[in-house]
């Protein structure tokens, strides 16, 4: 690990040679925005603020690149990109995702997400590297308009009111073990609110980029007419401008996977969503707490958290 090091003006060269042989670890981040390694790097390494950092392996001819991003405050870090695809199954690719995952610690994050095919030559690094699945998506490329037509649904953009609301959805929708990784940030959430029969039955997390818009939806499980619902989602989204829709669906979701099917729509294979864990829970003992009345003294284990080192 010490000769891993973070990217700086040396390392140009490099850019140029690996423009294209990077693996995407960020779907939404790829789909929208594309990976472009040397524009994601250079303005990463003049821009600080991005909360993207870049490290590379220094030692031989042909480095690793390997790109995390950690917004401020954040517990939880993703790993945007790892390049050149040709040298992934590489120990010392292994060693700059285990450097990532320690970095990320630095900075605050309990976990490090990255979402890979299973089939692609970066899953067994991951493994070897401390990661696990804890969920697996689909994403279906969206291509037609689908604006017109009479809808039952009308999606409107989230606002406070609904903000208990949209907290019941997630917590019915979302496993436990993925809502403990994955939480719902409300502030920081942009996208829509959809209004079925009366109530609020779904909301969609959007994200924009130049190709295209990440759509991941939560529907509540009672909600009836889906297609209705999926369909006037895909009409309602705003500042559209011809570009691509990537609906994401967990398996947990997988329930509304015939309805999107029926749309022009492409699907990717399955992906892992993988975590590796920074936190070790430990149990110590609480101090004894005095008599009461007479009573014995009550002690109790107590949960704390631990970054591992």
């Amino acid at each position: 690990e010490r000769m891993i090091r973070p990217f700086d003006w040396r390392d140009l060269p490099v850019l140029h040679r690996y423009r294209n042989q990077g693996i995407c670890l960020n779907s939404a981040l790829g789909l929208t925005r594309g990976i472009a390694i040397s524009s994601s790097i250079l303005i990463s390494f003049l821009n600080p603020t991005t909360g993207n950092f870049t490290w590379i392996t220094a030692d031989d001819e042909t480095p690793i690149i390997g790109q995390l991003h950690h917004p401020s405050d954040s517990t939880v870090s993703r790993i945007i990109f790892l390049a050149p695809l040709k040298r992934i199954n590489n120990p010392r690719s292994q060693a700059l995702i285990e450097h990532l995952s320690k970095q990320a610690g630095k900075r605050g994050a309990f976990h490090v997400l990255a979402e890979i095919d299973e089939l692609a030559p970066a899953f067994e690094i991951l493994r070897k590297s401390g990661f696990g699945i804890y969920a697996r998506q689909r994403i279906w490329k969206i291509t037609d308009e689908a604006t017109s037509g009479k809808y039952q649904s009308k999606w409107v953009p989230i606002k406070e009111k609904h903000i208990i609301n949209v907290q019941t959805i997630f917590h019915n929708v979302v496993p436990g073990l993925v809502s403990q990784i994955e939480h719902l940030t409300v502030k920081d959430l942009q996208g829509l609110v959809c209004l079925h029969s009366d109530s609020l039955t779904a909301f969609v997390d959007l994200k924009y980029g130049i190709h295209g818009i990440w759509a991941q939806p939560f529907v509540h499980p009672d909600v009836s007419g889906i297609d209705d619902v999926l369909h006037s989602l895909i009409a309602s989204i705003p500042d559209r401008r011809s570009r691509p829709i990537y609906l994401c669906i967990r398996t947990y979701q997988s329930w509304l996977e015939p309805a999107i099917a029926e749309m022009e729509s492409q699907p990717s294979p399955l992906e892992a969503v993988m975590v590796k864990r920074l936190v070790a829970r430990k149990k110590i003992a609480l101090q004894s707490l005095p008599n009461l009345n007479g009573q014995k003294e009550i002690s109790a284990p107590i949960i704390h958290s631990q970054r591992n080192k």
